[in-house]
């Protein structure tokens, strides 16, 4: 079963983050990439250059940045394709941004064939 490891940052903390980090993250790719179950994910820009778009009033309404209002902000994600949600929950504990932030980790939905 496939699940995306949503990793959410405080930009200030990952700022503060020791440059030891992107060699953490090159190992744990290169980890995930040697057992069979995943990818190097992709890193998202900052959350404040981003735009957030609803509909929900019937209106179109466009915010700059994130929807939610807060420190931690989505940051980027990894696709893992593992047995269970207990493999899934081990990758994200590997994960070295789970350091500065927190690992999401969700299932994909199960679409059925057409």
């Amino acid at each position: 079963m496939q699940y995306l490891l949503l990793i959410h940052h405080d930009d200030e903390a990952l700022a503060k983050a020791p440059p030891s980090l992107w060699a953490e993250y090159a190992a744990f790719n290169a980890a995930l990439a040697k057992s069979g179950v995943g990818t190097p994910g992709l890193r998202l820009e900052h959350a404040s250059k981003g735009r957030s778009i609803t509909r929900r009033t019937g209106a179109v309404e466009i915010l700059d940045g994130p929807y939610a209002d807060t420190k931690e902000q989505f940051a980027g994600y990894l696709l893992v394709d593992v047995p269970d949600v207990d493999t899934a929950v081990q990758w994200a504990i590997r994960c070295p941004s789970a350091h500065y932030g927190t690992i999401e980790v969700r299932p994909l939905w199960a679409m059925a064939p057409a």
